[in-house]
């Protein structure tokens, strides 16, 4: 191909990139140095794009076309392994053996990206990065090209290192997961359920200050909103996997 064509084709397909859309595009991005597979799971009444789930190699990305007020979550699946029909299992955020999630929730423990996306009209987008389900892998989500008032949400240091004994998941002797103290102690205290399923009476555990220590970008147990929940008016985000740790 002459150089004239190809820088031709490489500036259309920038200004492709770059341009702003009708809507709200999610870019996923592998910077981990192994494949991962994300699960998506849309909420009551929205949509699964991508059917739930697909492979993401390492260094590669995928651009997604959401709709108008989509609520949802997305995480990293790690060490999958899946059959010709999609059937399998994966060694975290597995969605009942699946390689399409297909509306089914990962098992945690996970990192989960959740949203609640705006509209054209009223672009006003609200995400951020929990920890309530535990940790699996970094990820953050921030805004492409920044934007007014918007923040990142994230994790981006392996807490797998860190995770105290009680809360490891371990496969093959490797530690590949770290429960949050819900998961582990499974009480109405660590999950603010019952009589503790309001910000008076649920307060952040040991644990949850250990996660909000390493983690300040993150949600540390239910109710950690002042600190965690990004607001935004812009129309693309991406979604990183393992991003560059902080400086």
């Amino acid at each position: 191909m002459p150089t004239s064509t190809y820088l031709l084709s490489l500036l259309l397909y920038l200004f492709a990139a770059l341009s702003i859309t009708n809507g709200h595009q999610l870019i996923l991005v592998n910077n981990c140095n192994e494949s991962i597979w994300p699960g998506i799971l849309g909420g009551a009444g929205h949509p699964t794009p991508q059917d739930g789930g697909f492979l993401l190699s390492s260094g590669e990305e995928v651009v997604m076309d959401m709709p108008d007020k989509w609520s949802g979550r997305i995480w990293g699946r790690q060490g999958c392994s899946f059959d010709e029909n999609g059937k399998g299992s994966c060694e975290t955020g597995d969605c009942s053996g699946l390689l399409h999630c297909g509306g089914t929730a990962g098992v945690p423990p996970a990192t989960v990206v959740e949203m609640t996306l705006g509209t054209s009209s009223s672009p006003l987008h609200f995400y951020d990065v929990s920890l309530v389900d535990g940790f699996n892998l970094p990820v953050s989500m921030a805004p492409v090209g920044g934007g007014i008032g918007c923040g990142v949400a994230s994790c981006e240091v392996d807490l797998n290192i860190c995770c105290p004994s009680s809360l490891e998941v371990k496969r093959g002797g490797k530690v590949v997961g770290c429960k949050s103290a819900c998961l582990a102690m499974r009480s109405a205290k660590y999950c603010c359920t019952g009589d503790y399923a309001n910000p008076k009476t649920c307060k952040p555990t040991l644990f949850a200050h250990l996660f909000k220590a390493i983690c300040p970008k993150a949600y540390s147990y239910a109710f950690d909103d002042s600190s965690s929940l990004n607001k935004c008016r812009a129309s693309r985000y991406v979604i990183t996997f393992c991003p560059p740790p902080p400086k």
